[in-house]
């Protein structure tokens, strides 16, 4: 889905929209808005004089990774997930930032906030792409699928300063390959009667779920477009690359993608990590590190409402092996004490020493009952819970560093960006 720029250029030209002239939308009641370049868009709208040059965000320091580039850095090269420290040699002139995820969250709220002023019906699938069902929203703006998506662009611009692009289709499969096309700040419209002119032409990689090994694979049983695995008879498919991934393949191929919008999602998870500008073999830096990302983590759950069963670390160490280890309370939380007794257990019971790189911290089997509270033995008479309660408040007043653990008050270990990609 993330190679959809590199799609055929015909084939993107041809279903674009120009001059507020798009294909016949009727029945293309799916979109996909996907926001351009988001963090890199944002952190130019605040810094305008930046919007001619080459802009990277991400960690900065040695070990950073990219979360966003414009597009004038990925002309040279320059991509999300890439290490730093290649981008540097890519694009050494380029203008590099630290990112600034609450002003992202607050564009996004924003952004999302026009969706649903539209429909209803959105399912976000992360901070800058939601999915669209606007069948219901046509009579009632008086537009067709079409319009919609320009009304969007415009609102989204006007309200916040930053582009997107739109995918709009009869499938959520076709409006997100097609929003991808049509990128930067454009509108692609895939009619229902075209579905199958549009897709055969592509190369097999347009599916989702196909990633490298799998076009190996098909390219191996000499499928090389998405009309070639249409073409091949169901039951050889099944045989060659097994039943359900076959199945799956062979629908998306026809243009069948029955998937519905969904418009709440219910988080499985919530965690935080962190990458090491250095490689640790203290235990005690290591503790230190999980306390403040249970802090992170705890927080995040309290802000949601959410409470969490399952308490998972993950360690990545100096050679990239990466390990995680969980261990399941007999009573959901979203204290920070309780969190982070667990995760140190777990360090210290099930982690084998060595140079470590990554550390995170993680809470799954979210449920949001308000009557679910861990009990923690020995606590006082205003417990962890009304602590933690209580630092929440200080903070939305004065900010995240208002209030921290005494322990965390000493020089922190030098850490880069929040999220680094899997090595080759």
């Amino acid at each position: 889905m993330g190679r959809s720029a590199n799609l055929p250029r015909g084939l993107r030209e041809r279903f674009r929209a120009r001059d507020g002239v798009w294909p016949d939308d009727t029945g293309c009641r799916m979109l996909h808005v996907d926001m351009d370049a988001f963090y890199a868009s944002v952190e130019i709208r605040e810094r305008p004089e930046l919007a001619s040059q080459p802009v990277v965000v991400g960690g900065v320091s040695g070990r950073g990774v990219v979360s966003s580039a414009n597009y004038i850095a990925r002309e040279l090269g320059v991509r999300s997930a890439m290490p730093t420290a290649h981008a540097r040699r890519l694009a050494p002139h380029a203008v590099y930032l630290p990112p600034q995820f609450h002003l992202y969250e607050e564009v996004s709220r924003g952004v999302m906030a026009i969706f649903r002023d539209i429909t209803p019906l959105v399912e976000p699938l992360s901070l800058d792409e939601a999915f669209l069902d606007v069948g219901g929203a046509l009579r009632r703006l008086g537009l067709t699928p079409g319009g919609i998506g320009e009304l969007i662009r415009s609102r989204v611009f006007e309200a916040h300063g930053v582009t997107c692009s739109v995918g709009v289709a009869p499938t959520k499969f076709l409006a997100k390959l097609s929003s991808g096309m049509c990128k930067p700040d454009g509108m692609m419209v895939i009619p229902a009667g075209s579905t199958l002119e549009f897709l055969h032409p592509l190369p097999v990689g347009a599916l989702w779920g196909v990633g490298e090994k799998t076009a190996a694979r098909l390219a191996q049983l000499g499928l090389e477009t998405v009309g070639d695995v249409a073409a091949m008879p169901l039951a050889t498919l099944r045989r060659k690359i097994g039943v359900a991934l076959a199945e799956h393949l062979f629908a998306l191929a026809r243009g069948v993608d029955e998937r519905a919008v969904v418009p709440v999602s219910r988080e499985k998870s919530i965690g935080a990590e962190e990458t090491f500008e250095v490689d640790h073999l203290d235990r005690a830096v290591l503790r230190r590190e999980l306390l403040r990302l249970s802090e992170r983590t705890a927080s995040s759950l309290r802000a949601k409402g959410l409470h969490g069963r399952t308490v998972s670390i993950k360690v990545r160490f100096a050679d990239f092996t990466t390990i995680t280890r969980s261990r399941t309370l007999s009573v959901a939380t979203d204290v920070t004490q309780e969190i982070y007794r667990t995760a140190v257990d777990l360090l210290d019971t099930q982690v084998p020493h060595g140079a470590v790189r990554l550390i995170g911290v993680r809470i799954e089997g979210l449920d949001n009952s308000d009557s679910a509270h861990q009990l923690i033995f020995d606590a006082p008479e205003n417990g962890w819970r009304e602590a933690d309660q209580a630092a929440d408040q200080a903070r939305s007043r004065f900010g995240k560093l208002a209030v921290r653990p005494a322990s965390l008050l000493g020089k922190d270990p030098q850490r880069t960006a929040e999220f680094e990609p899997k090595p080759d």
